[in-house]
């Protein structure tokens, strides 16, 4: 007998909708007093590219002086694409932050919009990116850029579904507690930020040491802190100011 059993969509729809609640639940577990903003993102990152189907991804916030800055990405060539659109003002991860709407280039090199971006984009493979608001109300405190090497969009169910993960990273960004101030947003950012730059110190540590790139060296710092049990920005400032040697976070060069 046919048509009694569940199809291979219906199949692949399940499983992405048990992966998608394990990744909603990995994202809420992190919201704890304390938590680590950049590790937040980060899996924000992760779980936008294991659950779209898209390539990779990276991510803008606004920092206490109003400005967008890249907080997060799935690789180092996704985040010298973010950088390029702060530095020429154009692309689609910025008007999807000044809309507070979804910005979709399904056909990125027929795009006269961002010149720059798209002309840097396309020379790495990427064909469509999509970029989604992370927002609560009417306040938008970044976006999510996705990029695929393949002509697609997302779908309906796609887009619910990057929606959910942006509003769950939102919503604890802005949690405030009564006890705090309204500013703790903008200093919990920009202690972001600063950690940031301390991870992007350590990646070139080990990058320069290993003779390796700078993604497989933020591999090595974040498999290192998950291994034990520390927070990747305690790993990341030890790297780069030397109290932590190269050479016990990954191989290095002799």
């Amino acid at each position: 007998m046919t048509g009694l059993g569940p199809t291979t969509a219906d199949t692949a729809s399940l499983t992405r909708d048990s992966r998608l609640a394990q990744r909603l639940v990995s994202l809420a577990d992190t919201l704890v007093d304390d938590y680590d903003v950049v590790d937040l993102l980060d899996r924000l990152v992760a779980s936008s590219v294991e659950l779209l189907d898209v390539d990779a991804a990276g991510l803008l916030l606004i920092d206490q002086r109003g400005r967008l800055q890249v907080m997060a990405s799935s690789s180092e060539e996704v985040r010298l694409l973010e950088l390029l659109q702060l530095q020429n003002d154009e692309g689609p991860c910025l008007d999807c932050v000044r809309t507070g709407s979804p910005v979709v280039a399904t056909r990125l090199a027929d795009s006269s919009l961002w010149p720059v971006f798209t002309q840097a984009a396309t020379s790495h493979g990427y064909h469509t990116v999509m970029a989604i608001p992370m927002r609560l109300r009417s306040e938008t405190i970044g976006g999510i850029n996705m990029f695929s090497t393949r002509l697609h969009s997302l779908d309906e169910a796609g887009l619910r579904i990057a929606q959910a993960l942006a509003d769950i990273a939102t919503i604890g960004i802005l949690q405030q507690r009564s006890i705090h101030r309204a500013s703790l947003l903008a200093e919990q950012l920009q202690a972001a930020l600063n950690t940031r730059i301390a991870i992007e110190q350590a990646k070139g540590v080990l990058a320069e040491r290993g003779q390796i790139s700078m993604t497989a060296a933020y591999e090595l710092l974040r498999t290192y802190a998950r291994n034990n049990n520390l927070k990747l920005t305690v790993v990341a400032e030890a790297v780069a100011s030397g109290d932590l040697p190269a050479d016990r976070v990954g191989p290095t060069t002799p």
